[in-house]
């Protein structure tokens, strides 16, 4: 059985969750949008910055912490970007650090998004 995370993050129009908890472990995918539902501008490092906020939010609202990151899968539209996204990860995790891959791709759903990330946690089932 899984249990959807509720967050604050803007409610999508598609059907999705932005987080669910099963098995004790958090399924979640973040992408750069503000509050308003709209991809946040400023480049690479501000759309980066923004997803790692509502991961950081996702966490938090499952009752955990990045420390309980197991696996991070980024996905971007620029091999140039990973410096950029790397800088702004390392303000965000620390060690241990979770896995990791980076995964170049040619865009995403909404056109002017940078950025996503796929993350794993393991969090304690009750509390979400």
């Amino acid at each position: 059985m899984i249990h959807p995370v509720r967050t604050d993050l803007f409610a999508s129009k598609a059907p999705l969750e932005w987080a669910v908890v099963g098995n004790g472990i958090l399924f979640t995918a973040q992408i750069p949008i503000g509050a308003d539902g709209q991809v946040v501008q400023g480049g690479i490092e501000a759309q980066t910055r923004q997803t790692l906020d509502n991961l950081v939010h996702t966490l938090e609202k499952a009752g955990a912490g990045v420390e309980a990151l197991t696996q991070v899968l980024i996905y971007v539209t620029a091999r140039e970007d990973l410096a950029t996204v790397n800088k702004v990860y390392a303000e965000y995790v620390r060690e241990p650090y979770p896995n990791r891959a980076a995964i170049i791709v040619s865009g995403f759903a909404r056109e002017e998004m940078l950025v996503e990330m796929v993350a794993y946690a393991a969090v304690d089932a009750a509390a979400s």
